[in-house]
């Protein structure tokens, strides 16, 4: 069955036909590593693997490049301000290396924690500084870059249009590089693709024009045509990447080898908070980590991920959380007493569920029509063996692990809490009633120190071993 994806370059659905036969060559913005990946960074990378399971049930490989960015990638994403990896290293006292090794460890368990498949690469960026400087060169040779005192910028006035996936006015682009604005430069819309370094720079290496270090933009468009070729299938990430990142990988491949590297782009939207964005300043940002301690597993935060489609706005509230907590229990309870059931169902039943749920996923992975589908197999009052298959089956996409279905409802159900917590839990019982919160939240955080979390609901306290 044909699948059709929503491409951002061309604004319309597309039927999406590989360029190398039954392999898709797909690259991805991956993480900035120098702190803990949040819920609305994963949003980004439950999006890429729903695309990556979607691709696969219909039959096709993947060659899928994902990049880690552990140098270049500055405070603003309009190229300004300071390195982001060198900022966390001064701030925790450790080297850049040193950050980079810990948050990539941490990334990834919160990726296995969300049964996200990993791509088939893993690119760092520091491991690729020799492909990015012959970039460099190859697009200053072709007449597209310039030098100044402080960077090789890289000169838009040169391209046939720009910018071309935003659609956006020039006067409406961030100008800006990774320095301070340079008076240096031609015109205020180039961005610098290679940086010199200050003499007190931690990270950098020796290039034609001293040491010196690279643009974000850059890593990506080295990295995808290294393993990918210069132009492959499919590029993703989010929506924030649009009118800088990967505008800008788009002018940089141009520059070198005169082609837009991706023939499909595909974006996800923001994750909300509470109907707002996320901010530090808010104190909104969330980690997998932190919606766990509060009784909300991985699995349940990737299912209500599925509550609204990828190029829509997702608003995540506590209470939603919970109830797609709810939800996924209710969800494996259903799988459970399908696989332990006896009678016999229509094949004809199984083959339209099936068809109903590809056409859902091969349109521009429509994962909330899926979803009801799935429910309707859950809930169907025949609890046959095949429907447990198909549940699996459809899983395949979803990534929900239901196979390990009994495992979680037991972990859930015997824990045996110890005297002690049993008397915390009654104190700060009390105290909400008397609605003592702050002693509330003290009790709670000394039973999480005791190695339990405990969740409020409108039936009271539940409690779970970490």
């Amino acid at each position: 069955m044909q699948i059709k994806l929503y491409n951002t370059l061309t604004r319309k659905k597309e039927d999406f036909v590989p360029m190398h036969g039954n392999e898709v060559r797909m690259y991805s913005c991956g993480p900035t590593v120098y702190s803990y990946a949040h819920i609305g960074n994963f949003r980004s990378y439950v999006f890429v693997d729903n695309l990556r399971r979607t691709l696969e049930y219909n039959g096709y490989k993947l060659k899928h490049v994902m990049n880690i960015t552990d140098v270049g990638h500055l405070e603003s994403d309009a190229d300004e301000g300071e390195d982001k990896m060198v900022k966390a290293a001064k701030k925790e006292h450790k080297s850049p290396y040193e950050i980079a090794e810990f948050y990539t460890k941490a990334f990834f368990k919160d990726m296995d924690k969300l049964h996200i498949e990993r791509p088939e690469i893993i690119a760092k960026a520091t491991d690729h500084i020799q492909e990015m400087l012959e970039f460099v060169k190859e697009i200053m040779k072709n007449g597209y870059a310039y030098e100044t005192s402080t960077a090789i910028y890289f000169d838009v006035s040169k391209l046939d249009k720009y910018p071309v996936l935003s659609n956006r006015n020039l006067e409406d682009q961030i100008a800006g590089a990774r320095v301070d604005v340079d008076p240096e430069k031609r015109n205020p819309y180039d961005f610098a693709i290679w940086i010199k370094a200050p003499a007190n720079h931690i990270m950098k290496w020796d290039s034609p024009w001293g040491p010196s270090y690279p643009g974000w933009h850059l890593e990506c468009s080295a990295m995808s045509r290294k393993y990918l070729g210069e132009v492959f299938d499919i590029h993703t990430g989010g929506v924030d990447h649009i009118p800088t990142h990967h505008e800008n990988e788009i002018a940089q491949s141009k520059g070198a080898f005169g082609k837009i590297p991706a023939k499909t782009w595909m974006h996800v939207e923001f994750l909300q908070v509470n109907g707002g964005k996320m901010s530090k300043s808010l104190g909104n940002v969330y980690t997998i980590s932190e919606l766990q301690e509060k009784g909300i597993e991985p699995l349940a935060f990737k299912l209500f991920c599925y509550t609204a489609h990828y190029r829509t706005k997702l608003n995540f509230t506590f209470e939603g959380a919970l109830s797609s907590q709810k939800a996924l229990n209710r969800l494996r309870e259903c799988y459970i007493k399908h696989k332990d059931g006896s009678k016999k169902i229509d094949q004809s039943i199984i083959d339209e569920y099936k068809d109903q749920f590809i056409k859902a996923i091969n349109d521009d992975l429509n994962i909330p029509l899926a979803m009801s589908i799935v429910w309707e197999v859950a809930r169907n009052d025949c609890k046959s063996k095949e429907l447990a298959d198909l549940m699996l089956e459809f899983d395949k996409v979803l990534g929900l692990d239901l196979a390990n279905s009994e495992d979680y409802i037991k972990k859930q159900s015997n824990i045996k809490i110890p005297e002690e917590i049993k008397e915390l839990l009654e104190k700060r019982k009390k105290a909400r009633e008397e609605k003592d919160w702050t002693l509330s939240d003290e009790i709670r955080d000394e039973i999480k120190n005791k190695g339990y979390t405990v969740k409020d609901t409108k039936d009271g306290m539940t409690i779970e071993k970490i």
